[in-house]
């Protein structure tokens, strides 16, 4: 019989590393000269640690070190747009043979799940630890596989479930040095998947400190980040399993149009999608799974798993907050590591010449579309201060030249001193005011840059030390706010919904006056629509689509194509990812793909 090699099954090895020190904002630092095997840890409060921040790492290094994540998660949404070029397929809705897929979602998630039962079973063996560190440390291993396992089943639908740790159920194949395996290992349904991740979490919400703990580490998950994650993946649940029908208004549209030959941008369009049924959920109970998002939502905010709190807006993105409360899940990084790096500051701001320099060297690539600015009140902290309205590439330096955002009447005059039809108004005003030539170009050179990623150790670097924010308080705050929503509760729903709003500095919702939510369909589009803005740029819009069903609705509303010509027509088969052609001719229980992607 031919034996197959599954991507569940690979010979482990570790990199020992340094537990973090309270005051980083990384949690990793490696010396790759310590290259170890899982039998020469030992059995200390120090071993346990390197085990644990061992499955921490597999974040870095076999997802976003290389630029992989936040790709994967990101750039499939109708508000995200960038550059042809770095879209590229994947970005036009072609998942199938995605290099980038395969390695960094579905082989870097089974790789931390892998890692991660091998550590819990070496954790649990320990016997020169105390009972709190040992519970806490398999804590955090459970949380990982479980927000990996999440990741997995929004993206694919069904998909095994590996519990068995290395050296179960493999051997060594002392040709090749694979692990082989004399098993196959079939998907599992949807349902199962889901309540293998519920399961991890709420052993993770009991073992795990408080962050209010003295034994807490900063940067660490909590026992408030699997009760927080524990909310949102009902809330995904509760929302797949919505019926069919269930009425969302999104405000989006074609992103142009032609007047007297000139292109401009189209106003928005204000449509009502119905749900499409989200396949795998038919058999679940939305109202009860509400009630669970509500319950585990209002257990972090009251303070039951510890202590956290919003930020203040001018704060949130500050390096020096990077592991404040309002964070209950990040990837950390190191400043110029060569290992442990990401990409997230050079693709969303950019690398600059120089530490102070007025001029970025590359990068600053991927933004929002214009339709995605135009959803904010005026005066709102998260366009006003939350996008960049001025910056120059280095290219520009001889023709003294660069660019503004928005192209609207107000900033044009404020940039140029000119109005759209070319008129001069008024002197450019701060911060143009500095006698350079400002303008802007209609296609992917100009998007709503977000700056949340600005704040780094050295702007001027590659791999600079921008942290990737997982999950956020404000997240479990609008999850509370749409399952209260849902759960006919409409005035404690806006009260959520306003503590995210009035952070920044944006309009109360109300039930009544001019802009009133006074109906629950208009309720749930507005808090909708408040996650689009509050995490853009954070890889959740193409999940909150697919799970409220909406997806191939939202995504060809866009008529063909993005601001920056990016196509974003969708069909039935973008609805889950394809599974890796490596998977389906190793493992024996895989049979076929994803609908589409035979």
């Amino acid at each position: 019989m031919r034996k197959k090699f599954s991507i569940f099954h690979f010979q482990f090895s570790i990199l020992i590393v340094l537990a973090m020190s309270a005051t980083s904002c990384s949690w990793i630092q490696e010396d790759p000269k310590d290259l170890v095997t899982d039998t020469t840890l030992g059995d200390s409060d120090e071993a346990c640690a390197q085990w644990v921040t061992g499955v921490y790492s597999k974040w870095i290094y076999d997802m976003f070190c290389w630029g992989y994540f936040p790709r994967m998660l990101e750039f499939d949404a109708d508000y995200i747009s960038g550059p042809d070029w770095l879209f590229g397929t994947f970005g036009a809705g072609n998942f199938q043979g995605e290099p980038d897929l395969t390695d960094a979602l579905w082989k870097g998630c089974y790789g931390l799940i892998g890692r991660a039962n091998n550590a819990e079973l070496h954790i649990r063996e320990m016997k020169n630890i105390s009972d709190a560190t040992k519970n806490n440390a398999i804590g955090e291993l459970k949380f990982h596989k479980a927000f990996a396992y999440f990741l997995l089943v929004r993206a694919y639908g069904e998909v095994p479930i590996q519990n068995e740790p290395y050296g179960k159920a493999d051997r060594m194949n002392e040709v090749n040095k694979e692990m082989v395996n004399e098993r196959s290992n079939p998907r599992q349904e949807v349902t199962k998947v889901y309540d293998y991740v519920i399961a991890q979490l709420e052993d993770a919400s009991r073992l795990l400190y408080k962050n209010t703990d003295p034994a807490y580490r900063p940067g660490h998950v909590s026992a408030g980040s699997a009760a927080g994650l524990l909310a949102k993946v009902y809330a995904t649940e509760a929302a797949c399993a919505m019926p069919a029908g269930t009425e969302i208004i999104v405000r989006t549209g074609a992103p142009y149009t032609t007047e007297s030959g000139n292109k401009r941008y189209a106003p928005l369009q204000t449509r009502s999608f119905y749900k499409r049924t989200v396949p795998g959920y038919e058999s679940l109970d939305p109202q009860q799974l509400w009630q669970q998002a509500a319950d585990w939502a209002e257990a972090v905010l009251d303070g039951t798993y510890g202590s956290y709190e919003l930020l203040p807006y001018d704060q949130l993105w500050l390096k020096t907050n990077c592991n404040a409360s309002e964070f209950l899940f990040s990837v950390n990084t190191v400043s110029g590591d060569a290992t442990y790096k990401t990409s997230v500051h050079t693709q969303y701001e950019g690398y600059l010449t120089a530490p102070n320099s007025d001029f970025i060297q590359s990068g600053g690539w991927t933004g929002c579309t214009r339709h995605w600015y135009d959803l904010f009140d005026h005066d709102d902290y998260r366009i006003t201060k939350g996008v960049r309205h001025r910056w120059r590439n280095y290219t520009q330096r001889e023709s003294n030249s660069g660019f503004y955002y928005p192209y609207d009447d107000e900033y044009t005059i404020m940039a140029t001193g000119r109005n759209l039809n070319g008129d001069w108004v008024k002197d450019p005003v701060a911060p143009f005011h500095d006698g350079v030539n400002y303008y802007y170009s209609a296609d992917a050179q100009c998007l709503a840059f977000t700056t949340k990623y600005e704040d780094v150790t050295d702007p001027s670097i590659d791999q600079a030390d921008a942290n990737w924010p997982f999950l956020r308080l404000a997240d479990v705050i609008l999850i509370y706010a749409e399952a209260l929503n849902e759960l006919d509760k409409p005035g404690d729903a806006l009260v959520q919904l306003n503590k995210v709003r009035e952070r920044s500095n944006a309009q109360r919702a109300s039930m009544g006056g001019s802009k009133a939510l006074s109906s629950k369909e208009k309720r749930r589009s507005a808090i909708l629509e408040e996650r689009a803005k509050e995490f853009a740029c954070e890889a959740d819009r193409r999940w909150d689509l697919i799970r409220w069903g909406i997806y191939l609705d939202a995504m060809n509303a866009l008529g063909g194509s993005d601001d920056s010509g990016v196509n974003k027509n969708r069909t039935e088969r973008n609805l889950l990812f394809p599974l890796p052609q490596q998977e389906i001719n190793t493992n024996a229980a895989i049979n076929g793909n994803n609908p589409g992607w035979q």
